[in-house]
């Protein structure tokens, strides 16, 4: 089984594909290399051989033309001594052998129609001028014998030979003899056997090296990073959204290996999505029930109360219990009243209201789980404050959410909590939120997977180049904490469109003021178009409408404690619904109920905080709301 699996493998079958493919160019070059070394050695005996022979007939000139037989046999002999040579001979025009190192030999009659003897004399007629090639010879006595070369050197006729008195030559005769030298190859082919055999060993070794070397990178750098995506996937259909792929480099495998976890990261993002959903549905039934069921019950203390009420005119001290049951039981009536109609996204019921009255009453009513903690309470609350038209009990319901969660990340006896309140005059710019936005098809460009500080952000669809990706705009009007999913290399020349129609965003014949790049627009409902740059780097953007209405008043109301602090994950998802930071102790409905009516109410809420060093949230009301 594991055989067969292996057999499979892409990094196996590129293995052996590059080895067979590394085996084949290196078995060519060997075969080539050998073959030119096998003809360079031949090519130097047949020098050598070629060198010997006009050393001889040279030394021999003055013998033969005084017709020194004794002295050219010696000079034959002593030539023929040396181990290579095996035989010196010359022979006469009509093949007969005239000297030779081998004395039975002299006399013989050469056969012209051997081959040695076949190119000059082809037609019976001998050759007046040979080339190098042609009078030089190997070849092998028997099967088992060494090779022999064999060189034969013509002895023209000259001047001093036809013109001696000794001679009888004619003055027409241009070929007078032969020079036959034969010299035996076993050195010279043995040096072949190990040129041969060292390139064949190098060859092996070279292809071994290549593969072993090929084999570790391509485990490294194909089989290692496939393996890991294999392994993936195999728990991505497991249903583990979480795993993660390790960095596997910047290359093709690396950047799909990136594109995997971004993939599982949105579909962890939509699954968790749809886990809200349901949430929040479950929470719209619970809380039907929850109305259904405990409201019976808080009539019925709340019509005893009353009753008892009037009954104890006479003793004081009872009737400011019973007053506080009354009152606490009618908020609590309201606070199921308010769960459901959060779950319905209902209007709130908008009165004008004094911000610093709704504090004081949301402060008595956590005011004994403070004293119990021994806490610190400072408050500073501008008395000067205009009314505000909001729901007073939801507003209330937000204070009370923040006062306790205060109160339950600070230290006993320790901590401190301080409330503040001030009208602030400030700009859109940078503080107004953007919380609708669509295409010119009236696609909404809503993200609401991808968060800035907890609020849905706007998404655009980008393509630089070949590239493709997006940018999810930070919903606060003139902050620049936008998130990049790609590095956009031509700002003049990038295109924007609606991630839903691919209609485009692109405001043509138009560039960013500052920077000059490209800048997308889109329609943010009721206020008109909303423009911005898509240089990460510039912070420009317009919004016509809004900037037109100026600088706008608003109730800004701060609650902090030196408590424990929130991390920075943590700080994307605390208005999500759920999510709790108290584990058991807590239902993470508070802060996203506290989100939802700051929402209807044309509010913000921001948070800052810093672990072990406290929290600070900031809520903006408008004096002047939309209706």
């Amino acid at each position: 089984m594991k055989f067969r699996q292996a057999k499979t493998k892409i990094s196996l079958k590129l293995i052996i594909t590059v080895g067979i493919v590394t085996a084949a160019i290196i078995s060519v070059y060997s075969y080539l290399s050998i073959q030119a070394q096998r003809n360079e050695l031949l090519s130097q005996a047949e020098l050598s051989a070629n060198k010997l022979s006009e050393t001889l007939k040279k030394s021999m000139h003055s013998s033969m033309l005084l017709n020194k037989q004794d002295q050219t046999h010696a000079i034959i002999n002593a030539s023929s001594e040396e181990a290579c040579i095996l035989e010196i001979r010359i022979f006469n025009k009509e093949g007969r052998i005239m000297y030779s190192s081998q004395k039975d030999a002299i006399g013989e009659m050469v056969d012209k129609k051997t081959e040695s003897c076949y190119a000059c004399h082809t037609a019976d007629e001998p050759i007046q001028r040979l080339s190098f090639d042609e009078r030089t010879r190997i070849y092998k006595i028997h099967p088992d014998s060494a090779r022999i070369l064999a060189i034969i050197n013509p002895i023209y006729n000259e001047n001093s030979c036809w013109q001696s008195n000794c001679h009888v030559h004619n003055e027409s005769q241009t070929v007078l003899g032969v020079l036959d030298v034969k010299m035996c190859l076993k050195d010279v082919d043995a040096q072949i056997v190990h040129s041969e055999n060292r390139s064949i060993i190098f060859a092996l070794i070279a292809i071994a090296l290549l593969s072993l070397i090929i084999g570790i990178f391509v485990r490294k750098w194909v089989e290692k990073p496939v393996n890991e995506l294999v392994t993936a996937t195999n728990q991505v259909g497991t249903g583990n959204l979480n795993y993660i792929i390790n960095d596997l480099g910047s290359d093709e495998l690396g950047l799909l290996a990136k594109s995997f976890n971004n993939m599982t990261n949105k579909l962890a993002e939509a699954r968790m999505q749809i886990f809200q959903s349901d949430k929040m549905a479950s929470l719209g039934r619970l809380a039907a029930g929850v109305a259904h069921e405990i409201n019976n019950p808080l009539t019925a203390v709340l019509t005893y109360s009353s009753f008892l009420l009037k009954r104890v005119k006479n003793n004081p001290e009872l009737e400011e219990d019973l007053k506080v049951i009354v009152k606490e039981t009618k908020r609590s009536r309201e606070i199921v009243k308010s769960l459901l109609d959060f779950a319905r996204q209902s209007v709130p019921k908008k009165n004008n209201a004094d911000v610093n009255e709704i504090i004081n009453s949301s402060i008595s009513v956590v005011e004994n789980q403070i004293s119990l903690k021994q806490i610190k309470l400072e408050m500073n609350l501008d008395k000067n404050l205009p009314q505000v038209k909001v729901d007073s009990n939801q507003i209330q319901q937000v204070f009370i959410n923040l006062l306790v969660n205060a109160s339950d990340a600070v230290i006993e006896k320790k901590g401190k909590i301080s409330v503040t309140s001030k009208l602030a005059n400030l700009s859109p710019f940078g503080t107004l939120q953007i919380k609708n936005a669509v295409c010119s098809k009236r696609h909404s460009l809503i993200d609401e997977e991808v968060k800035i500080d907890g609020m849905p952000t706007i998404k655009i669809k980008v393509k630089d180049n070949s590239n493709e990706g997006c940018i999810n705009i930070d919903p606060i009007y003139g902050k620049n904490k936008s998130k990049y999913s790609l590095e956009i290399k031509d700002l003049d020349k990038v295109q924007l469109s609606c991630p839903k129609c691919n209609v485009s965003l692109t405001e043509k014949d138009a560039n960013c003021p500052k920077c000059k790049s490209n800048i997308y627009s889109f329609e943010a409902p009721p206020y008109g178009m909303f423009e911005g740059c898509v240089n990460s780097d510039c912070n420009w953007q317009q919004w016509s409408s809004i900037d037109e209405a100026g600088v706008r008043d608003y109730i800004e109301i701060k609650v902090s404690d030196n408590g424990c602090g929130i991390s920075k994950d943590d700080l994307q998802k605390i208005f999500d619904p759920f999510y709790s930071t108290k584990g058991q102790k807590g239902t993470g409905l508070g802060l996203a109920v506290v989100w939802g009516i700051l929402d209807n109410h044309d509010g913000s809420i921001n948070v800052e905080s810093e672990a072990e060093r406290g929290t600070t949230f900031t809520i903006l009301l408008p004096v002047k709301q939309n209706v």
